[in-house]
């Protein structure tokens, strides 16, 4: 199969098919060029219906299922403990299991206004110009909801199914108490008998990830081709540009060539690829003249609670959102979302077993059947709750990075520290929800601030100016003239919601850019 593949100079070989990947090689393919998606993991069946499971150890098992096959090795605040993050490999990345919550960004989010200072002075592209790409991204995806009524700029939105007699309850209770909530904007084509596969695989082509609104449409061009099981072990470049890719698909090392090379590996797996490439031309790693590939990492820091209804109810609240604490009182906070869960105990189990495995009792791995003693109590406290987070933005420090694992190259490891800005508007975010909510029972669901790693963007960042950033305006590194980046490792900020639909719509901007340098030269 590989041997074709092998000997042919591609026009864009893109690593990685989630959301960025995905949706750049569909872009690219549709425009007329050939695109190879590079893939470490399998293309999996598409009638498998699973979720990402931190409970499967063995990485054979878990890369069979499409989940990153190694833990990460973690230094937070110091103290070092290796977990499985929620990270997918295979087709469509981690969006296949994700919960397809597509939201904008805010003008603020991109660039400053006189009374919403950016923290970095704003992005190399403004929103203006992303704006006809979060709508095609809005269509290409199938975003469905309601207007956020607190936003002057309106989504490209389809009619979302009604919602349930408890969201409506809900919302309305809401709005009672001066909250501004909407439908959540998701990204589903709600086919007939919709299994709602929110935080699944889903098994038809209903979900909207970055199989099925991305990789699947490419392959029916003609002109896309997918190398899946096959893992990239380094770039070789020279000054000018890439040169190829060095691979291993079932025990063979190959190469692979192309004009343009995409990477699209993840936010916290690029940089490493970029790190673990080092040569003689580029002693410090690809693209890293200014030392910043892997720095700035940014994660969202989730704010969950439970919420009683005033009105008891069954069934999870799944499509409900708000912002009414997105910018408040002159503070970057960010949206709230239901989760589409109710305070169950297993539910309860598996958010201890994750706090657990970043603790520092994470090596005393039989205390963590314990958990099941406070989750069995707190579902007797909460009893119909239902679970909510508010997403906090995170801010781009250096020191916050992605390293090359020396003795593994291949494993992603990362260094993070609380700092105390972000310390400061945790507490302003949970006092924000406690007072929005007042008059509804409300618990928080924990203390301390709870990492995302689920949302890691900003260590590629992209930027004008070559000594602070790794790529330019159009996401192609510094010094690489045929690499791009389409990613969240673009992003200089995390911005206080969901990242997929920028992801989107900033590929979909690339490869008009490539597209366009093609016919150039063409």
């Amino acid at each position: 199969m590989t041997e074709g593949i092998q000997t042919r100079d591609w026009d864009v070989i893109v690593i990685g098919t989630g959301i960025g990947g995905g949706t750049m090689g569909r872009r690219l393919a549709e425009s007329g060029l050939s695109v190879l998606f590079v893939e470490q993991g399998p293309s999996g069946p598409r009638g498998e219906q699973t979720t990402l499971n931190d409970a499967v150890f063995d990485p054979v098992a878990r890369q069979v299922r499409g989940f990153w096959p190694d833990p990460i090795k973690a230094t937070i605040n110091g103290r070092t403990s290796e977990f499985f993050a929620a990270l997918g490999s295979g087709v469509g990345g981690s969006s296949v299991f994700y919960a397809a919550t597509l939201e904008r960004p805010e003008r603020h989010d991109l660039e400053p206004a006189p009374d919403r200072p950016h923290p970095t002075g704003g992005w190399p592209v403004g929103y203006d110009a992303l704006r006809p790409y979060f709508e095609q991204a809005e269509q290409a995806y199938h975003i469905c909801g309601e207007p956020d009524p607190l936003s002057p700029e309106p989504a490209t939105l389809a009619t979302p199914p009604a919602p349930s007699v408890g969201d409506s309850a809900l919302m309305q209770g809401f709005r009672d108490g001066g909250l501004h909530p909407y439908q959540a904007h998701m990204a589903a084509r709600f086919l007939p008998d919709c299994k709602q596969c929110f935080g699944f695989k889903c098994p038809r082509k209903c979900k909207m990830d970055g199989r099925s609104a991305g990789v699947e449409p490419a392959l029916e061009t003609g002109r896309a081709t997918v190398l899946d099981c096959c893992k990239v072990t380094a770039l070789k470049a020279d000054r000018n540009g890439v040169t190829g890719l060095d691979v291993i698909r079932n025990g063979q090392a190959f190469s692979l060539r192309a004009k343009h090379y995409v990477l699209a590996a993840g936010a916290l797996n690029s940089p490493r690829l970029l790190l673990a490439s080092a040569n003689g031309d580029w002693p410090d790693g690809l693209a890293n003249d200014s030392g910043q590939v892997g720095r700035n990492l940014m994660f969202h820091v989730n704010e969950m609670f439970a919420l009683w209804p005033k009105q008891g109810f069954e069934g999870a609240s799944k499509a409900i959102a708000l912002r009414d604490f997105y910018f408040h009182a002159g503070q970057r906070f960010g949206v709230v979302q239901a989760l589409g869960l109710d305070a169950s105990y297993g539910e309860i189990v598996h958010y201890l077993n994750m706090m657990f495995d970043r603790s520092v009792l994470s090596g005393l791995k039989p205390l963590r059947n314990l958990t099941r003693i406070p989750a069995a109590i707190a579902t007797r406290l909460f009893g119909n709750a239902k679970v909510f987070v508010g997403i906090l933005e995170d801010l781009p420090y250096p020191e916050n990075r992605v390293l090359l694992e020396p003795d593994q190259p291949d494993r992603i490891r990362i260094e993070y520290r609380f700092s105390d800005e972000l310390l400061a508007r945790h507490r302003g975010f949970r006092r924000a929800i406690k007072r929005g909510f007042r008059g509804q029972r409300l618990a928080f669901l924990g203390q301390q601030p709870e990492l995302n790693f689920g949302h890691p963007s900003g260590t590629l960042r992209f930027g004008d100016d070559p000594a602070n950033s790794v790529l330019d305006a159009n996401c192609r590194a510094h010094g690489l003239d045929n690499l791009f980046v389409a990613d969240a490792s673009f992003m200089p900020t995390s911005m206080g919601i969901n990242p997929s639909l920028t992801i989107a719509a900033n590929a979909l901007r690339v490869a008009d850019h490539i597209v366009a340098q093609e016919k150039s030269h063409g």
